[in-house]
C-alpha cells in the first residue's frame, strides 16, 4: 500500500497496480513493428495504416499502464484512462481473492465498455480494472469488481476495515480479521 496523500476526515490512500514485462514487451514489440514495417507500402494500399495501427496499440498500452485504485473515505476508485468505477463502502457485499485463469474463459479480447466488463461462468458479468490477472473480486452494485492491487492481501485487509466501518461484517470477507469469524479465515474463491 502506498499511502501518498492525507485529508481531513480520513486518509486516502493511493495504490499502483502491477505491470506484467510481458505485457509491456508485447505491447512495445508490436508498436516498434509496426512502426518498422511502416515504410513497406505493399502491405496496404490504406496510407498509414502502420502509424495508426501503432498509435492504437500505444493507447492500449498507456491505458494498462495507468491503472490505479483509490481508496477515500467513503469509497473506493478504481481508474484507468478510458475507464473508471467507484464504489461506495455502504454497497459492498463481499470481498473474495480471485485469479481470472481460475474464473473460466475470460480474456482481455473479451472485455467491453467503459468498466471493461467480462463474463465469466461461475461469476457471470463483472466489472474488470486490472493488469495482472491475480487480484481481489469486489461483490457491490449490479456488478462485481475485479482489481489486482500490487498486494492483494494489504489491500484486502484496509478495504475489509473501510467497508466494516459503514456496514459491519460481510457475508464473506478475506480481509477480515481472524477474531472477526469464521468467513474472513475460510473465504479464498470467487465462485463461492
Amino acid at each position: 500500500m502506498n499511502s501518498e496523500a492525507q485529508r481531513p476526515g480520513g486518509e486516502r490512500i493511493r495504490n499502483i497496480a502491477p505491470w506484467s514485462p510481458g505485457t509491456v514487451g508485447v505491447y512495445v514489440f508490436i508498436v516498434a513493428l509496426l512502426l518498422a514495417t511502416s515504410t513497406a507500402r505493399q502491405v496496404s494500399s490504406f496510407p498509414f495504416i502502420n502509424e495508426l495501427l501503432a498509435v492504437l496499440f500505444l493507447i492500449f498500452l498507456i491505458r494498462y499502464m495507468s491503472v490505479r485504485y483509490r481508496m477515500d473515505a467513503d469509497r473506493l476508485v478504481a481508474w484507468r484512462v478510458f475507464g473508471s468505477r467507484s464504489v461506495p463502502y455502504s454497497s459492498v457485499r463481499r470481498i473474495v481473492y480471485a485469479n481470472l485463469r481460475q474464473l473460466g474463459p475470460v480474456s482481455y479480447l473479451g472485455t467491453w465498455g467503459w468498466h471493461g466488463r467480462m463474463w465469466s461462468p461461475l461469476v457471470g458479468s463483472f466489472d474488470s480494472i486490472h493488469t495482472v490477472s491475480d487480484g481481489v473480486m469486489i461483490f457491490a452494485g449490479n456488478f462485481p469488481l475485479f482489481v489486482s492491487p500490487r498486494d492483494p492481501p494489504a489491500f484486502a485487509r484496509e478495504l475489509s476495515r473501510r467497508v466494516r466501518s459503514y456496514t459491519g461484517p460481510l457475508e464473506e470477507d478475506v480481509g477480515a480479521p481472524p477474531e472477526a469469524g469464521e468467513t474472513g479465515a475460510t473465504a479464498g474463491a470467487a465462485s463461492r
